[in-house]
Formats: C-alpha cells, sequence, structure tokens
C-alpha cells in the first residue's frame, strides 16, 4: 500500500506532462496583433509586414483580374481561393470601416470588398497568420493597407471605346488582350509619358493648369506588391509637390478616366502609345541609374 502511494502522484504527475505537451504541439501559433474582437484586423507577419485577416488570423488576399471591383474568382478557382464575408465588418486599428464593402457575385454568394478589391482566403494558408499564397501567377497578392500601387490585369481599353493590347515590340496595338499594369490601391490606372526622363517630368506646368488633363499621382512610396521591386519607387518634388516615380518614370493619372477604378482611356490619348499604362516589365525611363532596374517578365497567366 505504501508503495501504491508513492506510484499514483508519480502517474498522475507523467499524464499531466504527456496531456500538456499534447496540447501545446496543436495549439495554434500566437499571431501578432490578433484580437477575436474584430471581424477584419491587421496583424504582424514575418516576411510580408503588416496584413490584413479574419477574427482568427486567416489571411486575405485579392486578385488582380477583379480591379473593376467585381470577382474573376469563379468555378474552380473559388476551391482554392474562398471567398470572404463578413456584413459590416468591425475592424480593427489602422484600417478604416469605410474601406469596406459588400458585393452580390455572379455565382451568387455575397463577398467583402476592401478599397474595392474582393477579399480571399488561400486553402494553403493551413494555420493563421501564414501566408502562402503572395505572388501566385503575379496575380494573387495579400491584402495590405499601405499599398501605394497594385497590379492590375485586364483589357486596356481606350478612350475611342476601341480594345488595345501590346505587342512583341512594345507597340499599343487594336486587339484583345490581357495585360498587366500598375494600378493604385483603389484600382485606378497609372500612366508613364513617354517625354519624360528620368526623375523629372516635362509634362506638369509650373502653375498645375493642365493637371486636369494628367494629374500627378502624389503619393510618398509605401509597400507594393511582392513581386515589384520597392527600390525601382522614389518620389521627385514637381514644383513643390511630390510625385511618385517607377524606374525613373514620374506616374500620372488620366483625367478622362473620371478616378474610376480600371478606367484604362488614356491608352490612346491622344494617340496609342504616347501615354502608355505603368508597367513592371517595362524600360526605365531614359537616364535612369539602377544596379537592377529590372523586376522581370510580365506574366498574367492565372
Amino acid at each position: 500500500m505504501k508503495l501504491l502511494n508513492t506510484l499514483l502522484p508519480l502517474s498522475m504527475t507523467i499524464l499531466v506532462m504527456v496531456l500538456t505537451t499534447g496540447c501545446s504541439d496543436s495549439s495554434t501559433p500566437a499571431t501578432p496583433g490578433l484580437s477575436s474582437e474584430f471581424d477584419v484586423q491587421l496583424v504582424s507577419t514575418s516576411d510580408n509586414g503588416e496584413v490584413l485577416a479574419d477574427s482568427t488570423g486567416g489571411v486575405l488576399y485579392i486578385f488582380s483580374p477583379d480591379v473593376h471591383g467585381k470577382s474573376s474568382c469563379v468555378g474552380e478557382c473559388v476551391e482554392n481561393w474562398p471567398i470572404f464575408h463578413s456584413g459590416q465588418p468591425r475592424v480593427g486599428s489602422g484600417l478604416e470601416a469605410d474601406d469596406f464593402t459588400v458585393i452580390k457575385r455572379s455565382d451568387g454568394p455575397a463577398q467583402t470588398t476592401f478599397q474595392g478589391w474582393p477579399l480571399y482566403y488561400f486553402s494553403g494558408d493551413e494555420q493563421p497568420g501564414t501566408v502562402n499564397g503572395d505572388g501566385i501567377n503575379d496575380a494573387w497578392y495579400v491584402a495590405k493597407a499601405n499599398y501605394s500601387v497594385m497590379i492590375a490585369s485586364q483589357q486596356l481599353v481606350g478612350h475611342d471605346d476601341r480594345n488595345y493590347m501590346i505587342d512583341e515590340s512594345g507597340r499599343y496595338v487594336e486587339g484583345e488582350g490581357v495585360t498587366s499594369h500598375l494600378v493604385d490601391a483603389e484600382g485606378r490606372t497609372l500612366y508613364i509619358f513617354i517625354n519624360d526622363s528620368a526623375n523629372t517630368n516635362n509634362f506638369t506646368a509650373e502653375d498645375f493648369s493642365n493637371n486636369g488633363v494628367w494629374p500627378i499621382y502624389e503619393i510618398e512610396p509605401e509597400a507594393v506588391p511582392s513581386t515589384l521591386n520597392s527600390e525601382l519607387f522614389g518620389s521627385i518634388s514637381v514644383y513643390g509637390r511630390q510625385q511618385l516615380t517607377y524606374k525613373g518614370w514620374p506616374l500620372y493619372y488620366f483625367g478622362q478616366d473620371d478616378m474610376q477604378r480600371g478606367n484604362t482611356r488614356g491608352v490612346s490619348f491622344s494617340s496609342p502609345g504616347i501615354w502608355p499604362v505603368a508597367q513592371k516589365g517595362m524600360d526605365a525611363a531614359p537616364g535612369y541609374q539602377n544596379n537592377d532596374s529590372s523586376d522581370g517578365p510580365d506574366d498574367p497567366g492565372y
């Protein structure tokens, strides 16, 4: 009996240790910034910085063909990229509730959008805070609150309502095809002016009297999609105002796009190729000096 009394506490101690170890191995890893109080929040990741996630830490993504604010991911695509929906989401610090809306998808369900981009999960993210879907096919990107630019993939349509594409020699020609190009965080197209040179705006008048035609893109460089080289972005002063640059090219909007996401009317104004859309794989501006001015070829496939 004395031996039994000695063994019982020891057995209980071993049992507790086994149970504790088992719980530890299967527990969810801590995600910095995560709170179950919010439906959407910013959480910290080791390789991607602060990203959007749901209340359980499930990371959220956007899809470059969704530039018009409608989901292009349907059918089998949704199996890999499940949609995210939360009616009026409670948002955490660093996010604005007005940036979130809900759309009705063509296949029926509702989907939440952020800054006009429909939001998705990635089926390959097996644990909270995991980011495995970023950059896939140069079309899927982790959602962030501080993107200076985003990548869109779509058919270019000029102000003459004709479809345009870029041929192998880089010329703008009439035709149908998907073109990947830079937009701002809300999906509004960004252009370059072929008469500009490295970090030099040769279009904007000193009194900004023509800024309504081709408004300069005024923002400081912050986060960019992971498939872009952040070192190729900069900022120049244009008569006291700051303009974002990429590969030395000053970036502009087109006034006749009416600041509407997905519009590309500038590609044919005043003739095709004078104001190209800004692209990842385009040549650097004349005179631009950088040790590596290449982001690699565009791959609009998805």
